[in-house]
């Protein structure tokens, strides 16, 4: 069964409910005004010529209707990333999947200062546009059985393309991810079964929808189970979210460390009194942030790991299964393994290796990009491209991105154990991330960018060395007033390895000057 008709039978049986308290609009959507509108929306949406349709809309209930009525219309919906870059991420689209029509917002555009671009039509448009013809049929129609309505909507195949989503692009030029309905179903069924999760719960939705955390954790999933959602477009806006939290007695939430990082420093003790469950992925999350919540909110967030392209939860750690510092067991159906990094030859426990899954979560594929595809998944296998272990208990540790691995005088030192070490003697506030510059002698160095310049870096360089060896001790620190981050929250490491290259090159040819004179 496809997702929009899991969604028609959930509105049938909580028409009453309130699905979304959007707080953008002030509006509380019942599920029955949420099918209502969905099929008004899959009527109008049929009438766009190209199978791919852009989105880019904050979350809101204005964002879930959209991707909705697309699928009931038999469209695709293509998540277009507006935190960073709009325009051009809009055009980069366009052009990758062949489309023309972006359903977009008149307040977003505003708010983000952007003139429209040929193709963009506008939410509050088309609402305007709805008439009492439009409104009668999808009433009449929404009070049939599921059965019936499921009927009258687009059906396919679970393999069917149900979303297009990009790679991050915090490496490399993003990639267009097809989640299959299957693909997003298996999360869907699986974190349930896992976390005891249900329709009582109220969930937090303030994750953006173009990102594959926020589609399945803060829509698809929450939707298909029943459950409240407080819909909040920016996940930086941190003491409203810890308000909103409070007001609304949010049970389950998900956020990246950075995230979660502000809601702490922004929290009243009280705030989080109501939360069940706090889920943490996307990035390492540190000592700092998990002791700081456990002290001030007495919540223990739990670590899990995924990726866009499985939909996105590989593992994680459970109320009931929870070992600090791992990304948690493997959700159910799911295999993993370790590869040797050199010869591929599979690893036993706890040896750290390439990490490798299987499962109906693994995307379909690249979208036009074959070649990528059948590099990443070979007979089911997904290299996630990521470095790991998988211990004596079964829970997964991640050792971080391959690319993170860098060779200096031909050892491969870890970029993200540096990062681990140097947070442990930096101050709460501050912020680091490590990258590597050439060396044309050791192949590489290691430096530090962090966001502060009040720190002794010869005090913190000698406490360092007591956990890494000299090979892996940052050689250059630069201060930064910001570290270059994703909307997603995941720290931009292509744009901070730009920055800091762009120093270190600087940096030499003031040198090199000297030296001639």
């Amino acid at each position: 069964m496809q997702l929009h008709h899991r969604f028609i039978q959930t509105a049938k049986k909580f028409g009453k409910k309130i699905a979304v308290y959007d707080i953008a609009t002030d509006k509380d959507v019942q599920y029955e005004r949420m099918l209502i509108i969905s099929l008004i929306f899959a009527k109008k949406f049929k009438k766009i010529k190209s199978k791919y349709v852009g989105v880019m809309v904050p979350t809101s209930a204005g964002c879930m209707l959209t991707n909705i009525g697309l699928l009931m219309a038999g469209k695709i919906p293509v998540m277009i990333n507006y935190g960073t870059g709009a325009i051009e991420n809009a055009i980069y689209a366009q052009e990758k999947c062949s489309f023309e029509t972006i359903i977009t917002s008149k307040k977003l555009l505003e708010k983000l200062k952007l003139d429209p671009i040929e193709g963009m039509i506008f939410l509050e448009d088309i609402a305007a546009s709805i008439k009492l013809f439009d409104k009668l049929p999808a009433l009449f129609k929404s009070k049939g059985s599921a059965k019936k309505i499921i009927k009258s909507v687009h059906h396919g195949d679970i393999e069917e393309t149900a979303v297009i989503l990009f790679t991050s692009g915090s490496e490399k030029e993003p990639k267009a991810v097809q989640l299959t309905h299957k693909s997003i179903m298996h999360n869907v069924n699986g974190i349930p079964e896992i976390m005891d999760l249900g329709p009582d719960d109220i969930f937090l939705a303030n994750l953006p929808l173009f990102h594959v955390f926020g589609i399945t954790a803060n829509f698809w999933l929450p939707i298909i189970l029943g459950c409240n959602l407080v819909a909040y477009p920016n996940p930086l806006d941190y003491k409203i979210i810890c308000g909103l939290i409070k007001k609304y007695k949010v049970t389950l939430m998900a956020g990246t460390p950075s995230f979660y990082y502000g809601y702490l420093k922004k929290s009243a003790p009280g705030d989080f009194a109501s939360m069940r469950i706090a889920i943490s992925g996307a990035d390492t999350l540190t000592n700092q942030i998990y002791d700081g919540f456990l002290e001030k909110h007495n919540l223990t967030i739990l670590n899990a790991y995924g990726t866009t392209e499985t939909s996105p939860a590989i593992s994680i750690n459970t109320p009931n299964e929870n070992k600090a510092g791992s990304v948690g067991k493997p959700i159910p159906d799911v295999q993993v393994k370790i590869l040797h990094i050199d010869t591929d030859e599979e690893l036993p426990a706890n040896s750290v290796g390439k990490l490798l899954v299987k499962g109906d979560m693994v995307m379909k594929g690249y979208l036009g990009d074959l070649e990528e595809t059948s590099l990443r998944i070979r007979k089911g296998w997904y290299d996630t491209g990521d470095m790991g272990l998988v211990d004596e208990d079964g829970y997964i540790w991640h050792k971080g991105r391959l690319k993170r691995f860098v060779k200096v005088g031909g050892e491969m030192i870890s970029l993200v154990k540096v990062e681990e070490v140097l947070n442990k003697y930096l101050p709460d506030e501050v912020i680091c991330c490590v990258v590597d510059v050439p060396n044309p002698t050791k192949g590489a160095d290691v430096v530090a960018a962090i966001t502060t310049g009040e720190i002794d870096t010869k005090k913190i360089i000698k406490k360092m060395a007591n956990d890494l060896p000299a090979i892996a001790l940052p050689r250059e620190f630069h201060i930064f007033e910001d570290i270059p981050m994703m909307s997603s929250g995941k720290v931009n490491f292509r744009e901070v390895e730009r920055l800091c290259r762009e120093i270190h090159k600087e940096n030499n040819r003031k040198k090199k000057y000297k030296e001639k004179i």
